[in-house]
């Protein structure tokens, strides 16, 4: 199925697993979670948080959060890095039961990931290598690497772990999976440095 082609994008096409397959929604902040994202509960609610090390983070993530109504604050915590979080919702709830057993974070059965979650993760934690690019993973979260590398081999992104003494922990896309990731996570926001966006 093709769409229209927006002026200067000739033969673009639409993926079934990009940003614009379907519209943003919370299930989108799974994308989160799959790397330094957490969540917890309080009573009916939950609120998700995410540590950062840059202010253009924190700005993509606000408008992010925003487009899926959520409104979202943010604190410093040191030098380069912030805290992005919601408040505690109800709306957030269905997610933390998804993702936590007995209070620790792990993925959910029939996890998978998209464009829109995939965006998420690259803003938040993101990073660039002479190999490619680098989707961050939480250090406690080890015993759920293998998950959520395969749910990026499901949307056509095999990657490779990179250790923690390599620089680590992270999964590493690079090659022509490069432009497979560009065509599920979109347009780069106006405050992402272009080295840090396929």
């Amino acid at each position: 199925m093709r769409r229209a082609d927006p002026p200067g994008e000739p033969g673009r096409q639409l993926s079934l697993f990009g940003t614009e397959a379907a519209d943003p929604s919370v299930a989108d902040l799974a994308g989160l979670l799959a790397g330094p994202g957490e969540v917890h509960r309080m009573g009916r609610t939950a609120r998700l948080s995410v540590g950062v090390d840059a202010a253009w983070r924190v700005h993509v993530l606000v408008d992010e959060l925003a487009r899926r109504g959520l409104a979202a604050g943010w604190e410093s915590t040191g030098e380069q890095r912030y805290v992005v979080r919601t408040p505690y919702l109800t709306t957030l709830a269905p997610l933390a039961t998804a993702w936590l057993a007995g209070g620790v974070k792990r993925p959910p059965p029939r996890f998978h990931l998209h464009g829109r979650r995939l965006r998420l993760w690259l803003a938040a934690a993101g990073a660039a290598d002479d190999a490619g690019l680098l989707l961050r993973l939480d250090r406690r979260d080890e015993p759920w690497w293998p998950v959520v590398r395969a749910a990026l081999a499901v949307v056509g992104l095999p990657a490779a772990l990179l250790e923690v003494e390599a620089g680590g922990p992270a999964y590493r896309i690079g090659g022509r999976r490069l432009a497979r990731l560009a065509e599920l996570v979109g347009d780069r926001p106006p405050a992402a440095p272009a080295d840090l966006w396929p």
